[in-house]
């Protein structure tokens, strides 16, 4: 029994825990920060993830969280296609774009909401340095709106078979607010 319990908890979604190993972490400090940036990224591994919570310093209710990557710089074209479903707790909502200049990656929360809510990503880079292949993202998060919940769920590629060593973060509604955190992971093949 006490060996299912063990094998339960070091297992996520068939990735062994092990898997997963911490590239960098980056904090919001005082002032707030226009982006959040991922730099020298190792080519070591066969996927990333990015975990997260931000909020952002504008006065509307979300924000969107947006995702640009590159091989040396940021890729600042109309190079990303993406996709994107969410709801407020009764109405869905879904949309998509070719030739953007990001990817959506979710939601932020925003100054009009009660202080120190935040909203929560996941990102996954799929296969971002292989170079035989245009590369693909993933994302799902949302907020929680003081009782109206907002969930978020995207897709995304970029069209672009150059390795990812660069990751920016951005959101739409103003600056990431301190305390923010996004930390990159690395995930053996």
């Amino acid at each position: 029994m006490i060996g299912n319990i063990v094998a339960a908890i070091t297992s996520l979604g068939g990735e062994d825990v092990g898997d997963f190993e911490s590239i960098a972490t980056v904090t919001v400090g005082a002032g707030g920060a226009a982006n959040i940036e991922f730099t020298s990224i190792p080519a070591t591994y066969q996927h990333l993830q990015i975990r997260g919570i931000a909020r952002s310093a504008n006065a509307v209710t979300y924000g969107g969280l947006r995702i640009q990557v590159g091989n040396g710089s940021i890729d600042t074209g109309s190079n990303y296609n993406t996709h994107d479903l969410y709801g407020d707790g009764s109405t869905p909502t879904s949309s998509g774009t070719i030739n953007n200049t990001n990817m959506y990656a979710g939601t932020v929360t925003s100054a009009s909401l009660g202080a120190n809510i935040f909203g929560v990503a996941v990102i996954d880079i799929l296969d971002y340095a292989n170079t035989n292949k245009n590369k693909t993202t993933r994302g799902l998060g949302g907020a929680e709106g003081n009782g109206s919940g907002y969930p978020y769920f995207s897709s995304g590629a970029w069209r672009s078979t150059s390795a990812i060593n660069i990751i920016r973060l951005t959101t739409t509604s103003g600056n990431f607010v301190q305390h923010s955190t996004f930390a990159l992971y690395g995930i053996k093949g």
